[in-house]
């Protein structure tokens, strides 16, 4: 759906973005994660094709941006991180002027633009002015306008940016929805937990360049490569920990802190028998878990030494 080679622009001698390569498949959801000012907002409009770069090439949905430019505008929806909304219009009057704009004609252009609110779960808001909405049913209002055409690929800049913690969980789980409707997705952000129970696949970039860009899979795969459990027990923890150390699917144990971490061994993934092993031995277990690796620690740790400030 989505492929760039090489794809590079240069403001006089600084590079905005350099040697981007990126390939998404459709119903990818793209969490493409870096600071203001890295390079987020010049890929995402050399891929909308409102802007040339200086070299390289990018292909969406097949079509070239330098050959095709219209065809792939027809595919594409592009949501900028700020946009105006015109005062005079009520909701359902805006979205009617883009999709008349969008040559969406007869009775079948209000039943679009209801659907669409609906989709965005702003129906309540149809006879509203649309500069009386809050920042995120603005945010709702604009995700409507963009799908009104039914785009194959969405494009969007900061959809959470300025957003309260409610209208953020509400707008993640939007996104849920739209890559659940098969839509290949790039989402910008610079704030990393917002991503990661939303992506598929994660990129970071940092000074134009992309650094990481991978599955989220892959990317906890090369942060921790073999499993840590977390163990408490009433009683004897130094006994505990002795009984995990001589099992052989355990690497080593940590009980130093009162409460055992026992790292297996690499390629271990069932660890059933520590428990059975440990209630065998007498002990009670009052917490038995695998440590989870969040999507800013693997970042974090995929990222130390390159500079960026996430």
């Amino acid at each position: 759906m989505i492929k760039t080679v090489d794809l590079t622009r240069k403001y006089g001698e600084m590079f905005a973005i350099r040697n981007i390569e990126l390939e998404l498949d459709e119903g990818d959801l793209f969490g493409f994660i870096g600071p203001n000012g890295a390079g987020k907002t010049t890929t995402m409009r050399i891929l909308a094709t409102l802007l040339n770069p200086s070299w390289g090439e990018a292909y969406v949905c097949g079509y070239s941006i330098y050959t095709k430019p219209k065809e792939i505008r027809r595919l594409v929806g592009y949501m900028p991180d700020f946009f105006g909304v015109y005062d005079d219009m009520k909701v359902i009057e805006y979205l009617e002027f883009f999709a008349a704009a969008y040559r969406i004609r007869g009775p079948h252009r209000r039943k679009r633009c209801d659907e669409m609110l609906e989709i965005v779960d702003l129906d309540f808001k149809r006879d509203a002015y649309a500069n009386t909405l809050s920042r995120g049913q603005t945010q709702r209002l604009g995700l409507a306008r963009v799908l009104l055409h039914d785009p194959q690929v969405l494009l969007l800049d900061e959809p959470l940016s300025g957003l309260d913690p409610r209208a953020r969980i509400e707008m993640r789980g939007l996104l849920r929805r739209l890559g659940g409707m098969g839509k290949t997705i790039i989402v910008s952000s610079h704030i990393l937990p917002e991503m990661a129970d939303v992506c598929n696949k994660v990129g970071i970039i940092d000074r134009g360049v992309i650094s990481v860009n991978a599955t989220v899979a892959d990317v906890m795969k090369q942060v921790r490569q073999r499993t840590l459990i977390q163990i408490e027990v009433d009683g004897d923890a130094e006994f505990a920990a002795r009984l995990l150390a001589d099992h052989p699917l355990v690497e080593s144990v940590d009980a130093a802190s009162g409460r055992i971490a026992a790292t297996l061994r690499d390629g271990v993934t069932d660890y059933a028998d520590l428990a059975t092993t440990l209630i065998g031995g007498g002990c009670r277990l009052r917490y038995f878990g695998e440590e989870s690796v969040d999507l800013e620690t693997a970042f974090m740790t995929l990222t130390r030494g390159l500079g960026q400030k996430i």
